[in-house]
């Protein structure tokens, strides 16, 4: 069985790679829970399954031209780990439009059989 040191490890390694959607093919369970810091109209605060956060990470990547992007971590406690994610984006449409701005987010992970099964974001607007 594996740690959450280990899943947070290879998640990491992923992100690093920008293999963002083979993370989520291989370590997020079918029925993970994603819950961002914010809701809006777009997207919701709170979404459920795997096919609602591929839907999530592709529309942002639709939405977000990505000069660059850092995964550090993880930092384990128990079944969960941390992991800070920077980047520096260009949004496509709302009221940064054409603005190239710095995310600086950090993920909560909760580990269970293996298989990541909760994320929560962490992160302020402005």
């Amino acid at each position: 069985m594996a740690s959450a040191m280990d899943i947070g490890k290879k998640l990491v390694d992923l992100c690093q790679q920008h293999k963002e959607h083979e993370a989520m093919e291989t370590l997020y369970a079918p029925n993970i829970v994603s819950i961002e810091a914010h809701g809006g109209p777009t997207m919701p605060q709170r979404m459920e399954g795997i096919q609602a956060v591929k839907g999530k990470a592709d529309w942002w990547a639709k939405n977000h031209e990505v000069h660059s992007g850092k995964a550090e971590g993880p930092w384990p406690h128990g079944d969960r780990f941390v992991v800070r994610f920077t980047y520096e984006v260009t949004p496509k449409q709302g009221p940064m439009a054409g603005k190239r701005i710095t995310l600086d987010e950090a993920a909560l992970y909760t580990v269970k059989n293996d298989k990541i099964v909760q994320e929560e974001f962490f992160y302020h607007m402005g």
